[in-house]
């Protein structure tokens, strides 16, 4: 469970500008991709966060050599399709759901055996729905009852057409990823859409992905991977927090630079929007497909807002921010959540420990098997568990900057995952 202890004062302003780490999901995807190309690349801009940095961890245990500058700069040797060597001893994936799942997908058509483990928090996340495709595939794997650790035997893998029941990034993610190892073409066709960032990087490395009228994406297997300059654009999941407290303080402005634009990750900016919050959005760059720019984010005109099933898969890491919003809001204002069963499985179970650090602070919630009802109430100053969930920490902190008193976030550290410095900045954009 992550330590420390983060206080956070009451502020009645949040006013200037801020530029958020590199996009987390993106930095995984470019340094795998990287060590399967044959050439060195280069990766500007990659997240600083816990997260990434088991990627690089793993894939440097793989053989990958991969030097850094200090300036958030990779430079990864590719190896590759069939040239990572097999690892001494277990790959640990810390915290990162991605780095375990993604990382399966690729070990699946290694001529190897790997170990692939993770801290106690990602031990209880569920694995099966990548150990069935891949197993389909060829892939022999075991697991803890489904959960890691996992062992995964390379083998000679095969294409497959794969629809899983949850829409799930990674999950498509690690069957496309084994699909550039198999035989034969190997399609996903998702129940709903979700983030493309690994169609788009497979783009960009030389890889066509192929889209379907069904819906589905697929790639034909064998094919070589090319080096490439990268840069990673700033992740908006992380920029939503500050969002949020730009729209939760009356008279917030904040100025937001180099924010990631995917039209896959922008739905959060539609529920800004219904929230009341004033939003500007300037998009004013593109690099490997990823389209980047600056968001202004303004109090407005607070509304109880909705979150609905079909909005789920492309705002599920963004719903703790919004719950931020909404119990900065006058008293009375809700903010409803539905279908968002799959937040019972990120780090921590997300509904009921957001729910509790709520409801200590002082707002409102009910709580149901798939989201939960907050109620916005006068908030108060008191001590809460992060549960070890980085969103979650940073959530609280952004809520309690609209109490009446001092709050002490346990398990604070938490944010390290995918914001060193949060705290930090916090200070810097809410004190005169």
């Amino acid at each position: 469970m992550p330590s420390g202890t983060a206080t956070v004062a009451p502020a009645a302003r949040a006013i200037g500008r801020v530029a958020v780490p590199g996009d987390k999901s993106i930095s995984h995807r470019y340094a795998l991709l990287a060590a399967l190309a044959d050439g060195v690349s280069t990766i500007g801009g990659y997240s600083p966060g816990a997260d990434c940095a088991a990627t690089v961890a793993c894939l440097r245990r793989l053989g990958v050599r991969i030097d850094t500058d200090g300036d958030g700069r990779l430079t990864i040797h590719g190896r590759g399709l069939t040239g990572l060597c097999r690892a001494q001893g277990t790959l640990d994936a810390a915290n990162s759901g991605t780095t375990a799942r993604l990382l399966a997908g690729i070990l699946a058509g290694q001529p190897f055996d790997s170990t692939i483990t993770g801290d106690d928090s990602l031990t209880r996340r569920p694995m099966r729905r990548v150990i069935e495709p891949l197993t389909r595939m060829g892939a022999r794997i075991d697991s803890r009852d489904g959960r890691l650790p996992l062992v995964v035997h390379g083998e000679a893998l095969h294409g497959i057409v794969h629809a899983p029941q949850v829409p799930s990034a990674q999950v498509k993610s690690c069957v496309l990823l084994a699909g550039l190892l198999a035989a034969g073409r190997t399609r996903v066709l998702e129940p709903a859409p979700t983030r493309d960032h690994t169609e788009r990087a497979l783009g960009a490395f030389g890889i066509p992905v192929e889209h379907d009228t069904d819906g589905s994406v697929g790639v034909a297997g064998g094919q070589r991977l090319a080096a490439l300059r990268l840069r990673v654009p700033g992740d908006i999941s992380g920029a939503m927090f500050w969002a949020a407290l730009a729209a939760g303080t009356p008279g917030g402005r904040l100025d937001i630079r180099g924010v990631g634009l995917n039209p896959t990750r922008t739905a959060v900016l539609e529920v800004l929007r219904r929230a009341g919050a004033g939003l500007d959005v300037h998009a004013d760059d593109e690099h490997a497909g990823e389209p980047a720019g600056s968001l202004r984010v303004a109090f407005g005109a607070p509304r109880s807002f909705e979150i609905m099933p079909a909005d789920v898969p492309g705002l599920i890491d963004e719903i703790p921010a919004l719950a931020a919003l909404a119990a900065m809001m006058p008293e009375g204002h809700t903010l409803a959540v539905h279908g968002a069963s799959e937040l019972r499985v990120k780090e921590s179970d997300r509904i009921s420990a957001l729910a509790a650090g709520f409801r200590a602070l002082g707002a409102g919630v009910d709580e149901y098997d798939d989201g939960f009802l907050l109620e916005a109430r006068p908030l108060r100053g008191t001590e809460v568990e992060s549960a070890g969930d980085h969103r979650l920490a940073m959530a609280f902190a952004i809520a309690a900057t609209r109490a009446t008193g001092t709050t002490r976030i346990r398990g604070a550290s938490a944010v390290d995952v995918s914001y060193p410095g949060f705290f930090e900045e916090l200070t810097r954009l809410t004190t005169p």
